[in-house]
């Protein structure tokens, strides 16, 4: 074997010069071409088979399979049988309801071999008893009624005269149900044939029955789907004796697209011996004045192995490469998810500088979105871009604190306060503490909305370092329940301040009237002079007046008839003052609010987290935590064996190709 390459197909028909009955009628001396393609094929199927049992396919890996497809009462059955050169479970409805592999081997030994695998056990049998035992394995695989299982069965034969092939055998397609048959049995079974057929590296042998139309077969159909111009389709026509009117028409017209070319077949009659069924099998094709038309190249079984040998050795060759290629490539990415992992902590120093690396990155990250504006770690995540949405709720804010409520009558309610504050003096003063209590009463309106616009600020900073403690600590989920609640801790601590400060800052607000900024006269100098039309149109008993230059519209003025002009003069001034300083007081609301909540953000980034969360982490009393990071959690070590599984499972495979791939590139 040393250095020799994989012989081509056209190579392959060069050499097969001999009878095609030679493949399967052989008694342990083999001629000449067929021990020469078996010790060519044999160690590259070895190979294959090899890394199916390793069960390399699980890492995403296809490997070169025959697949065995038809319509249910196709002959699929039969034609397998005379491969093989056994007996397969035979009876109505579905017969194979599981993928069954079938690895023939041929051996020089008198006595074959055969057993079954599934589910990593093993049943040895015999040529007699091997349809049962295939139908008690099937029961205890896809269960004893008539459903269909994605479980593979394997089925080893090796003896005296079979190819070498590995093939898959599917059930055969029905679309409607029988002897209770589940409802969704086409769904079931055409999904599992899609499953199979759909890799490139399949080779699909779809077995057709002479006996109907080829471009109905639901075969055909599935097959079109995967691979439209047929290059990796071989059809094998069974029944050949039953309708021999018009096959060799059907198979030279090819009218399915059967890249591959068809293999015309007869099916084993009754009690004939495998041996007896080739016999008839030549003199048939060789004798009826129909079917001895057919070239003689594409009719018999022995044809079917030798060409599906053929086509198996070349797809396993050009495939090699790229599955070596896949399997390096696989093995990078397991090394590398297995290297982002934790180490395994030792000791509570490993722990603890472990711990202090997760909370000094969860910082950075912290300051990043928080304070700088750099979205980098959360690029398509927009809820994390944290001082855009800072900004965006703080617009939002000042846009529902400046909303002015409605009054059904103007100026009563300064004329109420004015009544209830006069005292004995001087006409045309306003009270300094009519003005207090109006100021008051409108503070007392709003004072909810800051306390609340801080809470829901404070709410989205908590998801958010919840979020970046949950990112850091993934890898140690026994320690993110910790975490989490030292970070919520945190988050209400700051709040219960937070919530202190405000209040402060809005009760301020009522305790005097001061503003240097130049605007309040401004603006109350130009609503003031309005006063006197105001008060001529309320005396002469217009019902109403248009303030809409001064920013409050047409104002109803009837119900103002009955009060004194003296009394409307201080009412209107007092209405001007309070318009114009209220501006000025929500205005500083709203920045006192944007200079805290920026001077609160870094505090908490640049002060309180990491001392907060790390005196909670460390301290017993408060819940501790880090030394739990020395027990590997459940999932990352799950995590390990899988990966380490892997890595083991694509090195052994990758030694089990390297030696065959050099041996045909030598």
């Amino acid at each position: 074997m040393g250095g020799s390459k994989m012989p081509t197909v056209s190579e392959i028909n060069v050499e097969a010069g001999m009878s095609s009955l030679s493949i399967v009628n052989t008694i342990p001396t083999e001629a000449p071409i067929v021990s020469s393609y078996n010790d060519r094929i044999r160690p590259l199927l070895d190979t294959v088979d090899r890394l199916r049992n390793l069960n390399v396919m699980k890492e995403g890996i296809q490997l070169p399979t025959i697949v065995v497809v038809g319509d249910q009462s196709s002959g699929k059955s039969s034609v397998l049988e005379s491969l093989a050169g056994i007996s397969l479970p035979r009876g109505q409805g579905i017969c194979t309801r599981v993928p069954l592999v079938m690895r023939l081997q041929r051996s020089l030994s008198p006595e074959p071999e055969i057993w079954l695998e599934f589910n990593d056990k093993r049943v040895d049998t015999d040529e007699e008893h091997i349809a049962e035992a295939i139908s008690i394995t099937t029961e205890a695989i896809a269960g004893s009624g008539k459903g269909v299982s994605d479980t593979p069965l394997t089925l080893h034969v090796k003896k005296n005269g079979v190819p070498d092939l590995t093939m898959v055998d599917l059930p055969g397609i029905t679309r409607v149900p029988v002897n209770r048959q589940p409802e969704n049995i086409y769904e079931q079974i055409s999904g599992m044939i899609m499953k199979y057929i759909e890799p490139q590296e399949s080779i699909i042998l779809n077995v057709l029955s002479a006996t109907v139309d080829f471009t109905t077969c639901e075969s055909i159909r599935m097959s079109r789907q995967v691979d439209k111009t047929g290059e990796r389709t071989l059809a094998v026509v069974t029944k050949a004796d039953m309708a021999p009117e018009g096959l060799l028409e059907k198979v030279m017209a090819d009218d399915v697209s059967i890249g591959l070319g068809y293999v015309c077949v007869r099916n084993r009659i009754g009690d004939e011996t495998y041996q007896e069924a080739r016999m008839q099998e030549e003199l048939l094709f060789k004798t009826h004045p129909l079917l001895s038309m057919i070239d003689h190249d594409i009719v018999g079984i022995p044809v079917l192995a030798k060409k599906l040998m053929q086509i198996q050795g070349t797809m396993i060759a050009r495939c090699l490469p790229d599955i070596v290629q896949k399997i390096k490539e696989k093995m990078e990415v397991s090394y590398f998810e297995l290297n982002k992992l934790p180490m395994v902590m030792t000791s509570s120093q490993e722990a603890l500088m472990t711990f202090m690396n997760i909370i000094g990155s969860a910082k950075e990250c912290l300051q990043r979105i928080l304070v700088q504006g750099d979205f980098c770690d959360y690029q398509d995540d927009q809820s994390m871009h944290s001082t855009a949405r800072l900004a965006d709720v703080l617009g939002q804010f000042a846009e529902n604190l400046q909303a002015q409520p409605v009054t059904e009558e103007f100026l009563m309610d300064e004329i109420k306060v004015l009544e209830e504050c006069k005292s004995i003096g001087l006409p045309n003063f306003i009270p300094r503490s009519a003005f207090l209590a109006i100021l008051s009463q409108r503070v007392d309106a709003i004072h909810t909305k800051p306390v609340e616009f801080i809470r829901d600020v404070l709410n989205y900073i908590e998801g958010v370092l919840l979020s970046v403690l949950t990112k850091y600590s993934e890898n140690f989920p026994q320690i993110q329940s910790s975490l989490k609640r030292a970070g919520r801790n945190l988050i209400t601590k700051i709040k219960e301040q937070s919530v202190s400060r405000v209040i402060e800052i809005i009760e301020m607000e009522k305790l005097t009237d001061y503003t240097c900024n130049p605007e309040y006269m401004t603006v109350y100098t130009e609503k003031i002079a309005a006063q006197g039309s105001f008060i001529t149109a309320v005396l002469d008993g217009y019902s109403k007046y248009s303030l809409t230059g001064y920013g409050f519209g047409e104002v109803k003025i009837l119900h103002l008839r009955k009060y004194d002009a003296q009394l409307l003069r201080q009412a209107f001034e007092m209405k001007m003052r309070i318009t114009a300083y209220w501006t000025i007081v929500l205005r500083r609301i709203v920045d006192n609010l944007a200079l805290y909540l920026q001077f609160s953000v870094k505090n908490l980034v640049n002060n309180q987290f990491q001392k907060e969360i790390i005196v909670e982490m460390v301290d017993p009393i408060a819940g501790g935590g880090v030394e739990r990071m020395l027990e590997e959690s459940p999932s990352v070590a799950s995590k390990r064996e899988k990966l380490q599984n892997s890595i083991k499972l694509l090195k052994e495979s990758k030694e089990a190709v390297a030696a065959i791939v050099d041996q045909n590139s030598g």
